[in-house]
């Protein structure tokens, strides 16, 4: 009869087996395109800058001071710090809940039973000692150690783990990547601080030359060889050349304060060494291959991480359909007095129990927990694919800029020196009466705004050798 039981027992939950594990609705999942092209301009030289430490790619000592304590200090990057440590203590909690837990409780109480239930009843006649009735307040104290453990038999609770796991590796990608924009936003504001103090200091060398100059034309003017018009004219070039430097300073300011607010700091001036703008030279740059873009790039792998953690979600909303197998045990000692709770076997209890149940009637919910699992994976496809993508056209831009940028700043560079020495040429036309004032004013004008030209341009060159290297995936290392 026992066995015949437990066959039976065995046949409805093989039946409640099938019955769940055929409900499971299909869901479509996308496979990822992990596929890039196989170089940039048809070059299939794999050495790759983005494998050298930011601290050999950027020499200047003070721009890698400024990034060492944007390090230390950012918000957003400790922020971040926290978001990871978040993410490794949800790795515990999800490992602790595969594992048995096992707990230590104790507890003590009185019951008031009616002599006239059946309880009662049975109570009145059972002697604790011979010649005496069962207390009708009736203590009970107890001390038990107990346990409960949900088998993985679907690996539900090891597959949320390992996406708990994945989400981690992705916060610890988010932190590089974040590390990656820090240092290029740095230096291109640091960079462009030293453009700005370039410029500032033409602007003041433009102003003496002018000042000069005004004089001059003031003596021609009381010579009778210019009228006061050409006066108004050069004084008027020299107060615009004047209120140039004032925008200047303010977008000084406001540079610094930029580079202030990446370190964490508040508004002072940022150390700079600003007579090297002109020797600076653009770095040598060496693309490697596109396919390099998976293992560089930080946000590359922290889609990649964030794609496996999404399947992984998928396969525990999909075991949510099967039955879940619990088992409970308890061990202990109870009594109804503490005087008898150490008397074994007599006040020994032990339980061992095991519950098998699943869903059979009204899924729905289950059923919208799986289609948005599948639903988030398809959509960390195609997150996984638009990062990929992202990473190769942020290369292919800098490599055609830089190459742009290098034959604009040789163009530049004689057109600077083609105004330089018109310039010259008309202040000594206009000394020997050969040129009119205007000449002189426009070519001023001119080669002023052409060397402004040649040192954003130069900006621009420097600014490209940050974001090829962040575009490479280079800095977090």
């Amino acid at each position: 009869m026992r066995n015949k039981r437990i066959l039976n027992w065995a046949g409805i939950t093989l039946l409640a087996l099938i019955y769940t594990g055929c409900s499971v609705p299909p869901i479509a999942h996308r496979t990822e395109n992990r596929t890039v092209p196989v170089g940039y301009n048809n070059s299939q030289d794999s050495t790759n800058t983005a494998k050298i430490s930011w601290k050999s790619y950027f020499t200047d000592p003070y721009l890698t001071a400024l990034i060492d304590t944007a390090f230390k200090n950012n918000q957003e990057l400790n922020i971040t710090l926290q978001e990871i440590e978040i993410s490794r203590q949800e790795i515990r909690a999800r490992k602790g809940e595969y594992l048995p837990f096992v707990g230590l409780g104790g507890g003590a109480g009185v019951d008031k039973i009616g002599r006239y239930t059946n309880i009662g009843a049975s109570e009145a006649t059972t002697d604790i000692k011979p010649g005496k009735e069962t207390p009708e307040f009736l203590p009970d104290v107890q001390v038990a150690a107990f346990a409960r453990w949900e088998v993985d038999i679907w690996h539900k609770l090891r597959n949320a783990r390992k996406a708990a796991v994945s989400r981690y590796l992705a916060s610890v990608e988010g932190r590089n990547f974040m590390m990656t924009n820090l240092i290029s936003e740095i230096a291109n504001s640091y960079y462009e601080l030293l453009a700005l103090d370039a410029q500032l200091a033409i602007i003041q060398q433009n102003i003496e030359i002018q000042t000069n100059a005004l004089k001059i034309v003031r003596m021609e003017k009381e010579a009778t060889r210019v009228t006061e018009l050409a006066v108004k004219r050069f004084e008027a070039q020299v107060l615009h050349t004047q209120d140039l430097q004032y925008d200047i300073r303010q977008r000084i300011t406001v540079t610094e304060n930029r580079i202030n607010f990446l370190m964490g700091r508040y508004p002072q001036p940022v150390q700079r060494d600003k007579a090297s703008f002109a020797n600076l030279v653009p770095n040598v740059m060496q693309a490697g291959i596109p396919s390099q873009l998976l293992q560089n790039r930080p946000d590359v792998k922290q889609a990649e991480n964030n794609l496996a953690a999404a399947k992984l979600d998928v396969e525990v909303a999909r075991a949510n359909f099967y039955p879940s197998l619990s088992l409970n045990a308890a061990l202990g000692l109870r009594a109804f007095s503490p005087v008898y709770i150490a008397k074994l076997p007599e006040s020994l209890v032990a339980t061992l129990a095991g519950d098998l149940a699943g869903p059979l009637i009204n899924k729905n919910a289950i059923k919208a927990t799986y289609a948005s699992a599948s639903a988030r994976q398809i959509q960390a496809v195609y997150e996984y694919e638009r990062t990929v993508l992202n990473a190769y056209i942020e290369v292919a831009n800098q490599l055609s800029n830089i190459s742009n940028l290098a034959s604009s700043y040789d163009l530049k560079t004689k057109e600077v020196e083609a105004l330089t020495q018109s310039v010259t040429i008309s202040n000594r036309l206009f000394a020997s009466a050969r040129a009119d004032y205007m000449e002189v004013l426009l070519t001023q004008r001119d080669a002023l705004e052409s060397r402004f030209d040649l040192i954003e341009t130069k900006m621009q060159q420097m600014n490209a050798t940050v974001n090829i290297y962040r575009a490479l995936g280079g800095g977090w290392n």
